[in-house]
Protein backbone atom coordinates (compact mmCIF):
# COMPACT_ATOMS: atom_id res chain seq x y z
CA UNK A 1 0.00 0.00 0.00
CA UNK A 2 1.28 3.47 -1.05
CA UNK A 3 0.86 6.85 0.74
CA UNK A 4 -2.19 8.40 0.34
CA UNK A 5 -2.74 11.36 -2.10
CA UNK A 6 -2.56 14.78 -0.49
CA UNK A 7 -6.09 15.84 -0.43
CA UNK A 8 -7.03 12.02 0.63
CA UNK A 9 -3.88 12.52 3.33
CA UNK A 10 -5.27 15.87 4.90
CA UNK A 11 -8.66 14.31 5.12
CA UNK A 12 -7.53 10.94 6.58
CA UNK A 13 -5.43 13.67 9.06
CA UNK A 14 -8.64 15.80 9.97
CA UNK A 15 -10.85 12.70 10.12
CA UNK A 16 -8.35 11.46 12.76
CA UNK A 17 -7.93 14.60 14.67
CA UNK A 18 -11.72 15.10 15.46
CA UNK A 19 -12.90 11.76 16.27
CA UNK A 20 -9.92 9.94 18.07
CA UNK A 21 -11.10 10.92 21.59
CA UNK A 22 -14.46 9.11 20.50
CA UNK A 23 -12.80 6.29 18.77
CA UNK A 24 -10.78 6.09 22.32
CA UNK A 25 -13.15 6.24 24.45
CA UNK A 26 -15.17 3.55 22.80
CA UNK A 27 -11.98 1.55 22.48
CA UNK A 28 -11.08 1.74 26.58
CA UNK A 29 -14.82 0.47 26.92
CA UNK A 30 -14.76 -2.25 24.47
CA UNK A 31 -11.41 -3.30 25.95
CA UNK A 32 -11.31 -1.97 29.73
CA UNK A 33 -7.72 -0.95 29.69
CA UNK A 34 -6.56 2.86 28.76
CA UNK A 35 -3.13 1.42 26.90
CA UNK A 36 -5.02 -1.55 25.29
CA UNK A 37 -7.71 1.06 24.10
CA UNK A 38 -4.40 3.56 23.29
CA UNK A 39 -3.07 0.31 20.94
CA UNK A 40 -6.45 -0.40 19.63
CA UNK A 41 -7.10 2.88 18.17
CA UNK A 42 -3.53 3.40 16.84
CA UNK A 43 -4.11 0.04 15.15
CA UNK A 44 -7.87 0.65 13.65
CA UNK A 45 -7.05 4.50 12.53
CA UNK A 46 -3.81 2.12 10.51
CA UNK A 47 -6.40 0.02 9.27
CA UNK A 48 -8.43 2.71 8.09
CA UNK A 49 -5.89 5.07 6.60
CA UNK A 50 -4.75 2.04 4.59
CA UNK A 51 -8.20 1.52 3.52
CA UNK A 52 -9.14 5.08 2.41
CA UNK A 53 -8.82 5.16 -1.11
CA UNK A 54 -11.39 2.31 -0.71
CA UNK A 55 -14.21 3.93 1.17
CA UNK A 56 -16.89 4.58 -0.71
CA UNK A 57 -18.50 7.16 1.45
CA UNK A 58 -15.96 9.21 3.82
CA UNK A 59 -18.62 10.01 5.92
CA UNK A 60 -18.73 6.98 6.70
CA UNK A 61 -15.41 6.46 8.09
CA UNK A 62 -16.14 6.53 11.73
CA UNK A 63 -18.58 3.71 11.51
CA UNK A 64 -15.82 1.40 9.22
CA UNK A 65 -12.86 2.91 12.35
CA UNK A 66 -15.42 1.71 14.86
CA UNK A 67 -15.95 -1.69 13.46
CA UNK A 68 -12.09 -2.48 13.04
CA UNK A 69 -11.58 -1.56 16.63
CA UNK A 70 -14.44 -4.77 17.43
CA UNK A 71 -12.85 -7.10 15.19
CA UNK A 72 -9.62 -6.32 16.30
CA UNK A 73 -9.93 -6.40 19.79
CA UNK A 74 -11.90 -10.20 18.98
CA UNK A 75 -9.09 -11.44 17.27
CA UNK A 76 -6.35 -9.63 19.88
CA UNK A 77 -8.32 -11.96 22.54
CA UNK A 78 -7.60 -14.57 20.70
CA UNK A 79 -4.21 -14.46 20.88
CA UNK A 80 -3.11 -16.95 23.57
CA UNK A 81 -0.56 -14.19 25.20
CA UNK A 82 -3.57 -11.62 25.14
CA UNK A 83 -4.59 -12.26 28.99
CA UNK A 84 -0.69 -11.94 30.37
CA UNK A 85 0.18 -8.62 31.79
CA UNK A 86 3.77 -7.88 33.49
CA UNK A 87 2.69 -6.06 36.25
CA UNK A 88 -0.35 -5.10 37.91
CA UNK A 89 0.03 -1.25 38.60
CA UNK A 90 3.00 0.95 37.18
CA UNK A 91 4.17 3.79 38.78
CA UNK A 92 3.58 7.56 36.51
CA UNK A 93 3.16 10.31 39.18
CA UNK A 94 3.66 12.82 36.34
CA UNK A 95 0.47 11.85 34.22
CA UNK A 96 -2.72 12.62 35.53
CA UNK A 97 -5.27 9.35 34.84
CA UNK A 98 -7.42 10.09 31.77
CA UNK A 99 -10.41 7.33 32.45
CA UNK A 100 -11.44 10.15 35.48
CA UNK A 101 -13.70 11.32 32.87
CA UNK A 102 -15.32 8.70 31.97
CA UNK A 103 -18.29 7.83 34.79
CA UNK A 104 -17.74 8.09 38.42
CA UNK A 105 -19.64 4.76 39.51
CA UNK A 106 -16.89 2.87 40.28
CA UNK A 107 -18.34 -0.29 40.88
CA UNK A 108 -20.52 -0.61 38.20
CA UNK A 109 -17.13 -0.19 35.86
CA UNK A 110 -15.16 -2.74 37.67
CA UNK A 111 -18.37 -5.03 36.88
CA UNK A 112 -18.54 -3.84 33.41
CA UNK A 113 -15.05 -4.89 32.77
CA UNK A 114 -15.04 -7.79 34.74
CA UNK A 115 -17.17 -9.44 32.61
CA UNK A 116 -16.02 -11.44 29.81
CA UNK A 117 -15.08 -9.38 26.64
CA UNK A 118 -17.75 -10.65 24.21
CA UNK A 119 -20.74 -9.83 26.95
CA UNK A 120 -18.53 -6.23 27.73
CA UNK A 121 -18.43 -5.47 24.28
CA UNK A 122 -21.86 -6.11 23.40
CA UNK A 123 -23.04 -4.49 26.57
CA UNK A 124 -20.94 -1.08 25.52
CA UNK A 125 -22.32 -1.16 21.47
CA UNK A 126 -25.83 -1.39 23.14
CA UNK A 127 -25.98 0.94 25.94
CA UNK A 128 -22.93 2.99 25.87
CA UNK A 129 -22.50 3.49 21.77
CA UNK A 130 -26.62 3.42 21.86
CA UNK A 131 -26.70 1.01 18.76
CA UNK A 132 -29.72 -1.04 18.19
CA UNK A 133 -29.34 -5.09 18.01
CA UNK A 134 -28.76 -5.33 14.47
CA UNK A 135 -26.14 -2.98 14.18
CA UNK A 136 -24.67 -4.11 17.32
CA UNK A 137 -24.66 -7.76 15.25
CA UNK A 138 -23.22 -6.35 12.05
CA UNK A 139 -20.28 -4.48 14.39
CA UNK A 140 -19.55 -8.12 16.22
CA UNK A 141 -20.08 -10.35 13.07
CA UNK A 142 -22.46 -12.30 14.92
CA UNK A 143 -26.56 -13.18 14.86
CA UNK A 144 -28.68 -10.69 16.64
CA UNK A 145 -29.73 -13.32 19.23
CA UNK A 146 -26.27 -13.93 19.77
CA UNK A 147 -26.64 -9.87 20.55
CA UNK A 148 -29.29 -10.67 22.84
CA UNK A 149 -28.51 -13.26 24.64
CA UNK A 150 -24.56 -11.95 25.20
CA UNK A 151 -26.65 -8.64 26.58
CA UNK A 152 -29.01 -10.55 28.45
CA UNK A 153 -26.40 -12.56 30.21
CA UNK A 154 -24.29 -9.73 31.00
CA UNK A 155 -27.10 -7.57 32.28
CA UNK A 156 -27.80 -10.54 35.13
CA UNK A 157 -24.22 -10.44 35.94
CA UNK A 158 -23.67 -6.93 36.44
CA UNK A 159 -26.78 -7.00 38.73
CA UNK A 160 -25.79 -9.43 40.67
CA UNK A 161 -22.08 -7.42 40.96
CA UNK A 162 -24.03 -4.07 41.83
CA UNK A 163 -27.67 -5.15 43.02
CA UNK A 164 -31.15 -3.50 41.87
CA UNK A 165 -30.76 0.04 41.36
CA UNK A 166 -28.67 -0.96 38.28
CA UNK A 167 -31.17 -0.59 36.00
CA UNK A 168 -30.57 0.69 32.37
CA UNK A 169 -32.84 3.29 29.97
CA UNK A 170 -34.92 1.26 27.29
CA UNK A 171 -34.62 -1.99 28.71
CA UNK A 172 -37.18 -4.61 28.64
CA UNK A 173 -37.27 -6.09 31.90
CA UNK A 174 -39.10 -9.28 31.58
CA UNK A 175 -37.20 -9.77 28.03
CA UNK A 176 -33.80 -9.29 30.01
CA UNK A 177 -34.91 -11.90 32.66
CA UNK A 178 -36.68 -14.56 30.45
Amino acid sequence: MGVLRKPDAEAFSAFAAARSGSLFRFAYLVVGDYQLAQDLVQESLTKTYLAWPRLREVNNAEAYTRRVIVTTSISWRRRRSFGERPAETLPDPGVADPTALLPEDDQLWAAVRGLPPRQRTAVVLRYCEDLSEAQTAEMMGCSVGTVKRQVSVALGKLRLVVGPRFILPNVDEEAVSS
